[in-house]
């Protein structure tokens, strides 16, 4: 009788995996969590530093959201949300509202990040067709970032690698600044007078005003590594934005629901966007489900107008369990605290990480901030030396996965705008937890360190 793995490796189509790390024997089935922790078929042991897929934020293994999801599949497993409404979708969009900042205040589901994304430039087109200006259309993305993998989604993610092989069938209406690494203006000079803020203006001047539909951009950049912003960035971006008539989206799929101590990053940023996009952390990941959060003015205007309607919508939006485990979920993270938690101890663990990555050479940075962070290695720190080509590619093509799983941790080994590891615990991760995690990394980076001194 076939394995499990055999079977995975006849039957299942991976994601983003080669076949080199899917075709092995030690891949891994993994068949239990609890906590931040998994385990797997061979009963191996390994720490989940990054909450799935940025998404477990409330850990494995909660039986009290396994067991709303059951009694809600016993008294109604589904409803459509076209032209019905019921309770648990009801009471999942009234309690993001509570959370949201400022007037957002109307919730549209989806059961993805990706259709999240895909919904809100579809709801920017119709608010803008509904309001007479058909001619604006065009988006404003940030090079290196990552929005999604639908053909709408990927139109405006910045990755090159992700969005060659389907150029052909990508829809043109992105234009794509730099990021905030990207900027080129010295330290201390003004949000207002940065090279990054300056460039969506001079794009949005450049292309039109009044063909601009809306601005796309993460809180804290994904790709490219841990990109926060410096003080002020989202102030100008919401100035410009409404300087010029063009709506504000916060892509908040990885960012909401206490990644960084909020329910909602904007509200760290002090900012309101026009549209907050969120998936993951909404159910911690025990039912698919995302959505866009809009302010109510503007769903208010687009159904008053002659259009009547928001032209778009999906089966499974707004499923009753998926619902029901989003209340479940938030109400547990209310309850226990879970925003303080990161709050607490975010500092703890910013502390640790860049004491880790200063007593290596390998390591040139650790970013981020909350519970979310990059560690960006290099050739040579002390004199900022850059991995060479030869390097860079051998790291990214499998060196630095194996060093991963030898630590049997779940960080993520990244090539998008940086060589270097994604980490992103769950947030019930506690300081024995953070250093734990910490620990891993830090033989991982002295594995690394020893590789570079013997390829260099």
């Amino acid at each position: 009788m076939s394995t499990s793995r055999e079977l995975a490796q006849k039957h299942l189509v991976p994601h983003f995996t080669p076949k080199g790390a899917w075709h092995t024997d030690a891949l891994p089935i993994i068949v239990r969590g609890e906590g931040c922790y998994l385990y797997d078929s061979d009963g191996n042991e390994y720490l989940d530093g990054l909450a799935g897929l940025f998404c477990v934020n409330i850990g494995h293994g909660r039986s009290d959201l396994a067991a709303v999801a059951a009694s809600q599949m016993e008294t109604l497993a589904f409803a459509t949300n076209w032209g019905f409404a019921h309770p648990p979708a009801i009471e999942a969009a009234a309690m993001i509202a509570g959370f949201a900042p400022g007037d957002l205040s109307e919730t549209f589901f989806v059961s993805s990040g990706s259709e999240a994304v895909e919904s809100a430039i579809k709801f920017a087109r119709n608010y803008h067709v509904a309001r007479g200006d058909e001619g604006r259309y065009k988006v404003i993305s940030r090079n290196w970032s990552y929005h999604g993998t639908t053909l709408g989604a990927l139109s405006v993610t910045g990755i090159p690698k992700f969005r060659e092989p389907y150029l052909p069938m990508l829809w043109e209406g992105t234009r794509h600044v730099p990021n905030t690494r990207q900027c080129t203006s010295p330290a201390g000079t003004p949000a207002a007078e940065l090279s990054c803020v300056r460039a969506i203006e001079e794009m949005i001047l450049a292309e039109g005003p009044e063909t601009v539909s809306m601005v796309i951009a993460e809180p804290i950049q994904n790709g490219g590594g841990a990109l926060v912003p410096q003080d002020g960035y989202w102030q100008e971006l919401r100035r410009i934005c409404d300087e010029h008539g063009v709506l504000l989206v916060a892509d908040e799929v990885i960012c909401s629901f206490g990644r960084f101590g909020h329910w909602f990053a904007s509200e760290r940023n002090g900012v309101v966007p026009d549209m907050i996009t969120f998936a993951k952390g909404v159910t911690s990941a025990y039912q698919p489900l995302g959505g866009v959060v809009i302010r109510g003015q503007l769903v208010t205007e687009l159904f008053d107008s002659p259009m009547g309607s928001y032209v778009h919508g999906s089966t499974f939006g707004g499923h009753p369990v998926a619902t029901a485990v989003a209340v479940a979920n938030m109400t547990a993270m209310r309850d226990e605290g879970l925003m303080g938690h990161v709050l607490d101890n975010e500092a703890y663990f910013a502390e640790q990480l860049r004491a880790m990555g200063d007593a290596h050479p390998s390591i040139r940075e650790v970013r981020g901030t909350g519970y979310f962070y990059a560690v960006d290695l290099c050739a040579d720190s002390a004199v900022d030396r850059d991995l060479s080509a030869t390097q860079e590619a051998a790291l990214q093509r499998g060196v630095l996965d194996g060093f991963v799983r030898e630590e049997r941790i779940t960080i993520r080994p990244d090539d998008r705008g940086y060589t270097g590891l994604t980490i992103s615990p769950p947030l019930i991760a506690d300081r024995t937890i953070i250093d734990d995690l910490v620990g891993r990394v830090d033989r991982i980076a002295d594995r690394v360190d020893g590789w570079l001194a013997a390829n260099g």
